[in-house]
């Protein structure tokens, strides 16, 4: 099996014919995705890389089915883009884009959650992969072989070098999914491990965040009170970073003592998660773990 996306996903592009769209979606085409159509505003009845046009997201949904978005709107209209996906009836939004006002999330934040059967996937972020099926985002397919470990990262590039880390150690990945670094996410660390842990076929799930905020302790808690026997491999990076200041991510600021990375690593090890101290360690943790 797979979470949230697989060859069967219905996956249409908004800000499809914009350069960055065009180009991510012609290697998502590549890969083998089904892209069924993109979405810009005032070109619809267009084709473009052979797939058609689309005015509005409602239109995607009526004339092809569907049911994932990919968002690559500039940040000033990314915030209406997602609603429109989830007022459409769009299932998946993964918002590639980056720099989207704090104001915006929160008001996109609560009416995601809402409307209902909906998960929504960043802002920027690298997007969900199922390897051999479906890479809806802007990661390098050729590292992902399908596999039997899932990959949960606040970091897009620490996320290819896990999954680089996994198949050198002969194994692969189910699905990885890309969180995003901004305060306010769609899906959270928690509820990214939590899908990935109840997926069958998830056999052990690499969790990657950063310093700032309470996402990893969560996911931590929730973790231990599963349950569960599949092993969670952990790595918490900017351990190096000063307090008080941003770091790379806009979630990634420090503003209190259980924030940093030395009390996230302990949290995470007393609910029995293994973690290691260097991404370069995380795959030969993971054999070592795998039932």
């Amino acid at each position: 099996m797979s979470v949230l996306v697989n060859k069967d996903s219905r996956i249409i592009v908004q800000g499809f014919t914009g350069s960055e769209g065009t180009f991510h979606s012609e290697q998502m085409i590549e890969y083998g995705t089904q892209i069924v159509g993109g979405v810009t505003p005032g070109k619809g009845g267009q084709t473009h890389l052979g797939k058609p046009v689309f005015n509005t997201v409602a239109d995607a949904v009526k004339e092809v089915g569907a049911d994932t978005s990919i968002i690559f709107v500039p940040p000033a209209f990314a915030a209406d883009a997602i609603m429109e996906s989830a007022n459409a009836g769009i299932k998946v939004i993964i918002t590639i884009t980056e720099g989207i006002p704090v104001a915006d999330m929160v008001k996109v934040y609560e009416y995601v959650k809402r409307s209902g059967d909906c998960t929504l996937v960043g802002p920027n972020c690298p997007g969900v992969i199922t390897p051999g099926e479906a890479k809806v985002g802007i990661m390098p397919g050729f590292v992902f072989k399908k596999g039997s470990v899932g990959l949960v990262s606040k970091s897009g590039t620490l996320t290819y070098e896990a999954a680089d880390q996994v198949v050198r150690q002969g194994l692969g990945i189910t699905t990885a999914i890309g969180i995003g670094g901004d305060p306010i996410i769609g899906t959270t660390t928690r509820e990214a491990v939590e899908l990935l842990i109840n997926d069958p076929e998830t056999e052990c799930v690499v969790m990657i965040g950063e310093i700032g905020g309470q996402l990893e302790a969560d996911a931590a808690e929730w973790y231990k009170n599963s349950g569960s026997a599949k092993p969670i491999v952990g790595f918490i990076a900017g351990e190096t970073a000063p307090a008080g200041r941003t770091m790379g991510h806009a979630g990634a600021i420090v503003g209190g003592s259980d924030d940093t990375a030395q009390a996230k690593k302990r949290i995470m090890r007393e609910c029995g998660i293994h973690v290691v101290d260097s991404p370069a360690e995380i795959g030969k943790k993971v054999k070592e773990v795998m039932p």
